[in-house]
């Protein structure tokens, strides 16, 4: 064996030993035709943080342990010392030898498996936390257990996430919904912006020259842009319960964004077995709004779509969306029929499943055939598809066959 691949097999082992734990140390030196498996100074900090978290063991993180330099007995099965965490230390050692997106996932370990909701209870130790949607998630199911010391940190992480989503979303909103409503009417007024190329090519062809090959236009038609205020009604019905949490938090910064833009009237509310309307904190300001959501409880679909009603004045001119998983608790048959007639009226209708970049959601899969059936399409829908489904619910095109086509993609 040379010398490279000797490297290379020590640097797997000690990989997979970071991985599965001191227990399988034996095996893995057996493996290497090593006696002895040592882990660098850095591995063996690695090991103790992951050890703290899947090994139910946080010795090198207890008062009096060094947590740094201690080979592989810092590692994982190193005994008790349960209650005396220092996650403080935890927290940098987890941060500066861990890929951000590894980072997110340990934290979230950290509360979920071993209970350490002292993360979101100091200020000190809030403030060292990765912000990502997943934090956000827990700090508004635990909102009401956070001390008061600690709101304003928390206030701000949740803050450093909504405006992450809001410039990853924003732009492509805006273009996807203004051009949709301008596209809708024309004007005789001219302007180079405001061009319909593909409508002024379309009535030109007749002026063809083909000597020459060039389109001589007769007339231009050119889209209207003027600014019209409240043109569409576009309501946000979100389903609260717990497992809707990412779905929750980009359908209010969705919420925000159309409440910034003056040809829609944006009304977001939010729903268990109660409902709240959050509009005034959604347009004022979307961190306000996700402290406004309680994640949780019972599931009552069609007492908040009979809320929603109220503020559909004209059908041909409003957009119904609903994020929910479809579980209800409430009266299912008198939902469906609702839905049915909502769509009948002329309301645009659509079911998001899930607003997520995480994995397949689970949803009333029986419920979610029906209300396809009458109309409104059920499907799950990462943000990135989300200004094209607005535009295209905007422009009356087919949602069904807009999002086929948008899932293949």
């Amino acid at each position: 064996m040379t010398d490279q691949t000797k490297e290379r097999l020590e640097h797997s082992v000690s990989r997979w030993r970071l991985i599965l734990g001191e227990a399988v140390q034996g095996k893995l030196e057996e493996l290497a035709g090593s006696e002895a498996l040592q882990l660098t100074e850095e591995e063996a900090i690695m090991d103790a943080a992951l050890a703290a978290i899947y090994d139910d063991t946080d010795a090198s993180y207890s008062s009096g342990g060094s947590g740094r330099g201690s080979g592989s007995s810092a590692g994982r099965g190193a005994g008790g010392g349960r209650g005396s965490v220092n996650l403080s230390r935890w927290l940098g050692d987890v941060r500066s030898l861990f890929a951000e997106d590894v980072v997110s996932i340990i934290q979230n370990d950290a509360i979920e498996r071993r209970g350490w909701k002292q993360l979101l209870f100091e200020p000190e130790l809030l403030a060292s936390v990765k912000p990502d949607i997943q934090m956000v998630g827990t700090l508004m199911a635990l909102k009401g257990k956070i001390p008061e010391r600690t709101k304003e940190t928390a206030r701000l992480l949740v803050k450093a996430v909504v405006d992450d989503l809001m410039a990853r979303l924003q732009e492509d909103m805006r273009r996807a919904v203004t051009g949709a409503l301008n596209k809708r009417q024309h004007t005789p007024l001219p302007s180079l912006s405001g061009l319909d190329w593909k409508r002024t090519i379309r009535r030109n062809l007749k002026h063809y020259d083909r000597e020459r090959n060039i389109l001589i236009p007769e007339k231009f038609y050119y889209f209207d842009r003027a600014r019209r205020n409240k043109e569409w009604t576009v309501i946000l019905d979100i389903d609260q319960s717990g497992s809707m949490a990412e779905s929750v938090i980009w359908a209010s910064v969705t919420g925000a964004i159309f409440a910034s833009m003056p040809a829609l009237d944006t009304r977001v509310v939010v729903f268990d077995t109660e409902v709240v309307d959050l509009t005034e904190q959604c347009a004022d300001d979307p961190v306000d709004m996700l402290f406004g959501v309680q994640l949780g409880g019972g599931t009552d679909i069609n007492k908040s779509v009979a809320y929603c009603e109220s503020f559909i004045e004209e059908p041909k001119k409003t957009l119904f969306i609903l994020v929910t998983d479809l579980y209800e608790g409430g009266n299912q048959a008198a939902l469906v029929r609702r839905m049915r007639e909502m769509r009948e009226s002329g309301v645009r209708t659509l079911c998001l499943l899930s607003l997520s970049d995480s994995g397949r959601p689970f949803y009333d899969e029986r419920l979610a055939r029906q209300l396809s059936r009458d109309g409104t399409p059920c499907f799950a829908c990462t943000p990135g598809m989300l200004p094209e489904l607005v535009a295209g619910a905007l422009q009356g095109r087919d949602m069904s066959e807009l999002a086929k086509t948008l899932i293949k993609a």
